[in-house]
């Protein structure tokens, strides 16, 4: 059922860009929601992101639910390629916001996150992901 949800929404989403009309592309902020710890998932969603910001896109990376155990020193072993590129990812002036609940709810402490994340609140997530034709894309 899963595959058929996920076949659905591309063909949707295929549609749309085929209706809406062309416009000058510019340095759209890109905004990446990781809410998964998966391995492939996360490592696609931040090399994509890279890209991106390579091509001159202003870049956040919203870490929430599981996604937020990216985020700790603790579990470097394991995510040891997401950190890595997390960090180059900062160093090239994106930001990752990282949300406290998860957090809290997988025990991880704010000082056991990586240097340069910041604890999301509403304020720092909503001018990310409402700033003029941004686009948000989730994995």
């Amino acid at each position: 059922m899963r595959r058929v949800h996920t076949i659905f929404l591309a063909l949707a989403l295929l549609a749309g860009a085929a209706l809406t009309p062309a416009r000058a592309s510019g340095a759209e902020p890109l905004f990446i929601h990781l809410s998964t710890d998966d391995a492939h998932r996360t490592a696609a969603g931040l090399t994509f992101g890279q890209h991106q910001q390579q091509d001159g896109h202003p870049l956040t990376i919203f870490l929430s639910d599981r996604g937020a155990l990216l985020a700790a020193r603790a579990h470097a072993e394991r995510y040891a390629a997401q950190q890595r590129l997390l960090g180059e990812l900062m160093q090239q002036g994106a930001t990752v916001l990282v949300v406290p609940l998860s957090l809290k709810h997988y025990g991880v402490r704010e000082d056991e996150l990586l240097p340069g994340l910041q604890l999301s609140n509403r304020k720092l997530s909503g001018a990310a992901l409402f700033r003029p034709e941004t686009r948000v894309l989730g994995w």
